[in-house]
C-alpha cells in the first residue's frame, strides 16, 4: 500500500503505481468513420464551451509536468491535427521545463502537410492508425477512401524526422485478419515500427465481443508464417506493447494485448479528456472535473491536489474479464487513446 495522496507530489494510485505518462484529448470530432468506433452518421459531438481552450489545455498541462511529475504528453483525438491550435499547444507544451517528451497519434489525414511545422514546434514522434493496405478495405472499415492520404502522412512524418513514427494496427476478425504479415513488411521496408493492438470494447456502438476478437496469440501465429519473431531482450517497463525482434534484429514488432495480456500491474497512464475530465484508467466508469474547478479560478495548487486525488482511486485493473464489466459509457473517440 502506498502512501496517501499528495505526499509526494506525484500521481501515485493505492497500489504504488506511478502515473508518468499524459493522454490529452484535443477534440472528440474525427474524420474518419472507423466501424470499431463510431456509427457512420458520427457522433453527438462536444458543444464548444464543453471543450477547454488551447490555453487551458496547457495550463493543465504544465500543472501536470511541473507539479504531478509527468515526463511524457500524447495528443490524441479524436483526430488531433483537426484541432485549428495544435501547432501552438505543441509549441507551448514542448517550452516546458522540465521539457517532457511530446508525442501525437492521429490517423495521419493531413499529416503531410502539418508535419514540418509540429517538427519546429517541438513535436518528437507519431503514431498513425492504419488497419489495412488495400483501398477497398480501408474505405469499408473508415466509410471514407483515404488511404492514399494516410500513407501520404506516413511519409511526410518520416521526412520531417518524427521518429521512429510507429503504426498502430487493430485486427478484426473477417475483416483484416489475414493482413498482419503485409503491414509488418511495409513498416521493415520503409524503416517505420509496427504495432498490432487487441481491438478493445470502446466502440460507442457497444458491439464488440471477445468471440470476435482476434487475440495476441493469433496475431503472432499469423506474422510468424513470414517472420521469425524471437523474444526482445530489452525490458518493457511500463510500454503497453510486448516487442518481439523480427528476423534476428534489430527491427521489432509490437503487440498490444490489453484483453488477453492486460498490463495494468505497470500502467504509468493518466488521461485528460478534451472537456476537462481526467480518467485513471482507459476503462474507467468515473471522472473528476478539472474543467470546472480551473473555470472556477481554482490555482494550480488546488487543481494538481485534485488531480491526486483522482488518480489515487485508479482501480487495480482494467477487469475485462469481470462478469461484472461495464464498457465506459464514453467511446474511444471521446475518451482519447
Amino acid at each position: 500500500m502506498s502512501v496517501a495522496p499528495g505526499a509526494d507530489g506525484v500521481l501515485v494510485d493505492r497500489y504504488g503505481r506511478v502515473a508518468r505518462d499524459l493522454r490529452v484529448s484535443l477534440t472528440d470530432k474525427c474524420n474518419l468513420r472507423c466501424t470499431y468506433c463510431m456509427p457512420a452518421e458520427g457522433l453527438p459531438w462536444l458543444a464548444g464551451p464543453e471543450l477547454l481552450t488551447d490555453a487551458e489545455i496547457v495550463r493543465l498541462v504544465r500543472v501536470a509536468v511541473e507539479r504531478l511529475g509527468v515526463t511524457e504528453v500524447r495528443f490524441t483525438g479524436g483526430e488531433p491535427l483537426i484541432r485549428p491550435g495544435l501547432v501552438d499547444i505543441v509549441t507551448a507544451v514542448a517550452a516546458l521545463e522540465p521539457r517532457p517528451r511530446v508525442s501525437l497519434t492521429t490517423n495521419g489525414i493531413g499529416l503531410d502537410r502539418l508535419a514540418p511545422a509540429l517538427r519546429t514546434a517541438g513535436l518528437d514522434r507519431v503514431n498513425v492508425s492504419l488497419d489495412t493496405l488495400d483501398a477497398g478495405r480501408f474505405t469499408r472499415l473508415t466509410r471514407r477512401p483515404r488511404l492514399d492520404a494516410v500513407l501520404a502522412g506516413l511519409a511526410g512524418a518520416a521526412a520531417a524526422g518524427l521518429e521512429p513514427v510507429k503504426i498502430n494496427s487493430v485486427l478484426m476478425r473477417g475483416v483484416n485478419e489475414d493482413e498482419a504479415p503485409a503491414l509488418l513488411r511495409f513498416a521493415l521496408d520503409h524503416g517505420y515500427q509496427l504495432r498490432i493492438i487487441e481491438q478493445m470494447p470502446l466502440d460507442a456502438q457497444h458491439g464488440w465481443t471477445r468471440d470476435t476478437m482476434v487475440t495476441a496469440a493469433e496475431i503472432l501465429a499469423s506474422l510468424r508464417t513470414g517472420f521469425d519473431l524471437s523474444p526482445d531482450p530489452v525490458e518493457r517497463g511500463a510500454a503497453p506493447a510486448e516487442t518481439w525482434l523480427v528476423d534476428g534484429g534489430p527491427a521489432r514488432v509490437g503487440v498490444i494485448a490489453s484483453v488477453t495480456r492486460p498490463f495494468c500491474g505497470d500502467c504509468d497512464r493518466t488521461r485528460l479528456t478534451a472537456d476537462g475530465q481526467v480518467r485513471a484508467c482507459l476503462f474507467a466508469t468515473e471522472e473528476s472535473d478539472l474543467r470546472a474547478a480551473l473555470r472556477a479560478g481554482a490555482d494550480d495548487d488546488e487543481l494538481a491536489r485534485r488531480w491526486r486525488v483522482a488518480m489515487w482511486g485508479k482501480r487495480a485493473g482494467h477487469g475485462i474479464d469481470d462478469p461484472t464489466f461495464l464498457q465506459p459509457t464514453r467511446p474511444m473517440s471521446a475518451i482519447g487513446g
